[in-house]
């Protein structure tokens, strides 16, 4: 597990903000569809829901770091393709101990991966 705490309920909160609106609204969502996972673990909606919104959300950060040339893009980018295509892999029903993965790397991601291009994109 990472070091930062995962916040129950778990729901997005001030202390993960990245100070892009468009992509502090876009991590909500991502902390939205793990949590929704986690209360139907078995609804294969839920799990395709949160694929999308996490390859999407990947898509627009990578989008913005590339047009300001974030010198940590490829880095940052192998972490977002190794937790995509874990998620990617998974079906219904998903297991606690995913739904806790998911939650511990999406915590620790924003704030020690994530809040390095904080003011620079």
């Amino acid at each position: 597990m990472g070091k930062h705490a995962i916040p129950e309920p778990y729901k997005w909160n001030d202390s993960f903000q990245v100070f892009y609106d468009s992509i502090d609204k876009q991590h909500q969502g991502l902390f939205d569809g793990v949590f929704a996972v986690e209360k139907a673990p078995g609804d294969g909606g839920k799990l395709a829901a949160l694929v999308k919104i996490v390859g999407d959300h990947f898509s627009a950060e990578e989008a913005m770091m590339t047009a300001k040339n974030y010198p940590a893009f490829s880095d940052h980018k192998a972490k977002h393709d190794e937790f995509l295509g874990t998620i990617k892999g998974l079906s219904a029903p998903v297991d606690g101990k995913t739904v806790d993965f998911a939650k511990d790397w999406l915590v620790n991601h924003i704030k020690e991966i994530d809040f390095g291009y904080k003011g620079k994109l």
